[in-house]
């Protein structure tokens, strides 16, 4: 998978622009780099479209710890979109991860997470557009 089909899939799957898209593939990858150990940000970088590795090596080696609220305002933040397009843009992101990495590497990216991010990065289920309300 290339950077293009990979935030093609992201568009696709969240109903957004490529240019949103672009926007909230780069803030989710950089956020999740913070919310990862670093190594493990390195792995998932490994494992990406060349033009997305940037966007996920964290800075330093220890984990920021925060939560799945935090996590979706810095994706808004960043990518300059409202909190509830940005959720549905991190779980479209995530959606696409789940194909583009391997299943262990994806595994090991969300058993880093806390349990609440099941909401936007569930390894079982299939990407579900959250409805607006």
């Amino acid at each position: 998978m290339d950077d293009n089909e990979f935030i093609g899939l992201v568009a696709k799957r969240s109903g957004m622009s490529s240019e949103q898209a672009a926007a909230i593939t780069r803030a989710t990858l950089t956020t999740l780099a913070e919310r990862i150990d670093g190594g493990e940000a390195r792995d998932l970088a490994g494992q990406l479209p060349e033009g997305l590795r940037a966007h996920a090596f964290a800075s330093g080696e220890t984990a920021e710890r925060f939560g799945l609220d935090v996590f979706v305002q810095r994706v808004s933040g960043r990518a300059d979109v409202p909190v509830t397009q940005a959720k549905d843009g991190v779980t479209a992101v995530f959606d696409v991860l789940r194909e583009a990495l391997t299943p262990d590497g994806y595994d090991d990216v969300v058993s880093q997470l806390p349990a609440e991010f099941a909401e936007v990065a569930d390894p079982t289920a299939p990407f579900v557009q959250r409805t607006r309300g």
